[in-house]
C-alpha cells in the first residue's frame, strides 16, 4: 500500500527524472554553461595540491655511480621513490618516510649506460681490448674500477676511439630504450609521476655548466631522439637546438635545469655566451625559454647565496661551498661569486632586462639530489650519501670527496655534503603533463631536503584579512587577484603598491617554524642591484628590533649526544602579510619567500649517535633546513 509520503516521494522523483533529461544523467538538459557547478572544487582550473620529487637523481645507468658501485637501475629508482622498501647496493635495507609524487632519473648522457653494459660483459665491449680491460676491472671491484672509471672521464674520447662507432651507438640506444621502459612501467597517472630525462655533463676545466633536461612526454616521443651529451655539444645553445630539434621532430616538450652553479667557477651566470659574446635579445630569449627552472640546493652545496655576497643576512651561511669549482680544479675567488649564486643571478637579470628587455635568468626555483645511490634520501636521520662507497658506515664523514693533489687547501671532504634537497611543485594533478607544466610556469619551489607546504600570491589590492578566509576560498583569491609563485605583477594602479599573502605549514613528521621572510631585490637609479631580506612572520612572542629590523633567534633544543630534538619552540603554522612601502614602479624588482625551520640534528649527528662516533669540532652537528619559492618580478611598464 503506498502511504501519501511514497507518493509524495515518487512524484518528487518523477519530476526530477524529467530534468534529467532522457539518458537519465542530466546531459541533455544541463549543459556545464547552463548553470553553475554545485560542487565548489569541480572543474577548478588553478594549481590545488603540492607534490614533492627530485629532478636530479643518478643509478647504475650514470657511469660514475655504476663504475664505483652502484647495482641498482631505473626500475629501482622508481621504486623506491614510490615507496617500496629496498636493500641498498650495500646490502642495508632502506625505505622512504613517506613516498615521493615524482622523480626524474637523470643519469649522464655521457657514457650513458655504459657501466651496465661493461658490468654484463656486453660483446661490443669484449671484442675490444679496452673494453675487455674495463670488464676486467669492474669485476675486481674497488680501487680497479675506479681507476677505469678515471681513465674514462680524463679523456672525452678514449670511449669512442675504443669502440666502433655504431657498436657505441647500438648499445646507448639499447639502454636508452631500457630506461624508458622502467619510466612507462613505474608512471602511475594520478598517483605517481616517472619523467624522463637525463643529465648533459659539460664541465670544461672543472666549471660546473650542468643541466638536468625534463621530457613533458612518454615513450612514443622520447624513443625518437637520445641523450644529447657533452661529447654531441659542449655550448648551452648547442643543447638548446637539441631540445628545438626535439619538440620539432616529435611534438613534444622538453625544458633544462642547470644545477650546482655554485662550483661554476663563475661560468653558470656569466654575461658572455659560451664564446665570449655579450649577452643579446635572441640568447636572452632561448635561455628564459628552455631554461625555467635552477636547481637551488643539492648534496654539493645549496646556491642561494652566501656571506660574502650577503653580509647582512644572517641565514646566508647554509652548506657554503665557497672554495674550489666541481673536482676542487680551480679556487673560488671573489670575482667567480657573483655569477655562482642564484639570488646574485637574479639581480643580475633584472640588470639585462632594463638594457635588453628580456631577462635570461627569469627562473623559478627547484630541489635536486645528485645522489648516485638510486636512493633519494634527503632526510638528515636516513642519509644514504652521495655515492654507494660512503652509504652508512662508521668513519665515512672524515672520506676526501673531491681531491687536488696539488693543493689540499681546495680539497672537499664527505662532512662537508648535504642529503639533498626537493622539488615541491604546485599543480592540478599528478600527471607528466600537470607537473611539467607547472614547472614551465615555475610555480615551484625548492627545499632543503624537508617537506613544509608553502604557499605566497602577490597582487596590488591584498589585505591582511584575506588571510584569514580558509584555505579553498583565500586561494582562489590569490588567483584570481594575483599571481602565484613564478608570476609576473604588472600594470600598477596609481599609488599600488605590491602586496604579498603567505602562508607555511611544517613538514608533517618534521621540525616547527622559526620564520618567514621575503627576499626583495632591484634595480636602482644607478644601475646598481641591491637585497633586503624582510622578517614578515616569527614564531613566539619575539619581538622584531627597530634598529635593526631584526627577530631575534628562535633557540635551539638539539641535544647532539643524542641526536634528538623536540617541537618545543617554533610554530606548524606561520602566515604572513607583507606590503612594500618602498615599491618605486619605475624599477625592476623581484621577490622571493624563505622559510627556515628551527634547528634540528644534522645527518653528521645520526651518525655519531648510531656509530659511538666522536666528531671534530668543525663538524657540523645542527641544522636549519629551509625553502625558497620561485620568485615573483615586477618589471616597468615599457613606453
Amino acid at each position: 500500500m503506498l502511504t501519501m509520503c511514497s507518493v509524495a516521494m515518487i512524484m518528487t522523483a518523477a519530476v526530477l527524472l524529467q530534468r534529467l533529461g532522457p539518458d537519465r544523467t542530466g546531459a541533455a538538459s544541463a549543459q556545464p554553461d547552463e548553470r553553475k557547478n554545485y560542487s565548489p572544487y569541480a572543474d577548478r582550473r588553478f594549481a590545488t595540491q603540492v607534490f614533492w620529487g627530485d629532478q636530479h637523481l643518478h643509478t647504475s645507468f650514470s657511469c660514475d655511480a655504476g663504475m664505483i658501485g652502484d647495482r641498482l637501475g631505473p626500475d629501482d629508482a622508481f621504486r623506491f621513490a614510490r615507496g617500496e622498501q629496498l636493500r641498498s647496493t650495500s646490502g642495508q635495507l632502506v625505505r622512504l618516510d613517506r613516498p615521493l609524487d615524482w622523480l626524474v632519473v637523470a643519469d649522464h648522457a655521457e657514457y650513458f649506460g655504459m657501466a651496465q653494459a661493461i658490468a654484463a660483459g656486453a660483446p661490443a665491449l669484449l671484442n675490444t681490448p679496452r673494453g675487455k680491460e674495463w670488464h676486467a676491472a669492474f669485476k675486481k671491484g674497488g680501487k680497479s674500477a675506479l681507476e677505469a672509471f678515471h681513465e674514462m672521464v680524463a679523456d672525452m674520447t678514449v670511449l669512442k676511439s675504443s669502440i666502433p662507432a655504431a657498436a657505441l651507438h647500438d648499445l646507448t640506444r639499447s639502454a636508452w630504450e631500457g630506461y624508458i621502459a622502467a619510466a612507462e612501467r613505474n608512471n602511475k597517472t594520478g598517483r605517481f609521476t616517472a619523467f624522463i630525462g637525463f643529465e648533459w655533463t659539460q664541465h670544461v676545466e672543472g666549471n660546473n655548466l650542468h643541466r638536468v633536461v625534463v621530457f613533458r612526454d612518454g615513450a612514443e616521443r622520447a624513443k625518437q631522439v637520445l641523450p644529447f651529451s657533452a661529447f654531441d655539444g659542449a655550448d648551452p645553445e648547442e643543447l638548446w637546438k637539441y631540445m628545438a630539434d626535439y619538440e620539432g621532430k616529435t611534438g613534444g616538450r622538453a625544458l633544462a635545469i642547470p644545477h650546482n652553479s655554485n662550483i661554476s667557477g663563475g661560468k653558470m651566470f656569466a654575461a658572455q655566451t659560451w664564446t665570449g659574446k655579450p649577452f643579446d635579445k635572441r640568447y636572452a630569449e632561448l635561455r628564459a625559454r628552455f631554461e625555467p627552472l635552477v636547481e637551488t640546493s643539492q648534496s654539493k652545496g645549496d646556491s642561494e647565496t652566501t656571506p660574502r655576497l650577503s653580509p647582512a643576512d644572517d641565514f646566508a651561511d647554509f652548506a657554503r661551498w665557497d672554495r674550489a669549482n666541481l673536482p676542487s680544479l680551480i679556487a673560488t675567488t671573489p670575482e667567480m661569486l657573483p655569477f655562482n649564486y642564484i639570488r646574485s643571478a637574479l639581480k643580475l637579470g633584472l640588470a639585462h632586462e632594463a638594457e635588453l628587455g628580456v631577462n635570461p635568468f627569469k627562473f623559478g626555483l627547484v630541489g635536486g639530489t645528485d645522489q648516485h645511490t638510486s636512493l633519494v634520501t634527503t632526510r638528515a636521520e636516513n642519509h644514504f650519501g652521495v655515492g654507494v662507497p660512503i652509504e652508512p658506515r662508521p668513519g665515512r664523514w672524515k672520506e676526501p670527496f673531491m681531491v687536488n693533489s696539488k693543493n689540499p687547501k681546495l680539497n672537499t671532504y664527505i662532512w662537508e655534503t648535504s642529503p639533498g634537497g626537493l622539488g615541491g611543485v604546485w599543480a592540478r594533478d599528478n600527471t607528466r603533463e600537470a607537473i611539467w607544466d607547472a614547472m614551465m610556469r615555475r610555480e615551484t619551489y625548492c627545499s632543503t631536503g624537508t617537506r613544509p607546504v608553502v604557499r605566497v600570491f602577490g597582487g596590488w589590492d591584498f589585505g591582511a584579512n584575506d588571510l584569514n578566509k580558509p584555505d579553498p576560498v583565500w586561494v582562489e583569491h590569490g588567483y584570481a587577484r594575483g599571481v602565484p609563485m613564478g608570476g609576473d605583477l604588472t600594470k600598477p594602479g596609481k599609488g599600488k603598491t605590491p602586496t604579498f599573502m603567505i602562508k607555511a605549514l611544517c613538514d608533517s613528521d618534521g621540525a616547527y617554524l622559526d620564520r618567514v621572510q621575503i627576499i626583495k631585490g632591484w634595480l636602482d637609479p644607478r644601475g646598481q642591484t641591491q637585497e633586503k631580506v624582510i622578517d614578515v612572520a616569527w614564531s613566539g612572542n619575539r619581538t622584531c628590533d627597530p634598529q635593526t629590523g631584526k627577530v631575534p633567534s628562535v633557540g635551539n633544543t638539539v641535544d647532539v649526544k643524542t641526536a634528538t630534538w623536540t617541537n618545543s619552540i617554533g610554530a606548524p603554522v606561520l602566515t604572513g602579510f607583507w606590503q612594500d612601502a618602498e615599491f618605486d614602479p619605475t624599477q625592476h624588482i623581484f621577490y622571493y619567500v624563505r622559510v627556515i625551520e628551527i634547528p634540528t640534528p644534522s645527518w653528521l649527528a645520526y651518525d655519531a649517535a648510531r656509530f659511538g662516533e666522536e666528531m671534530p669540532g668543525y663538524a657540523t652537528m645542527t641544522v636549519t633546513n629551509r625553502a625558497y619559492t620561485s620568485p615573483i618580478w615586477y618589471a616597468p611598464q615599457s613606453k
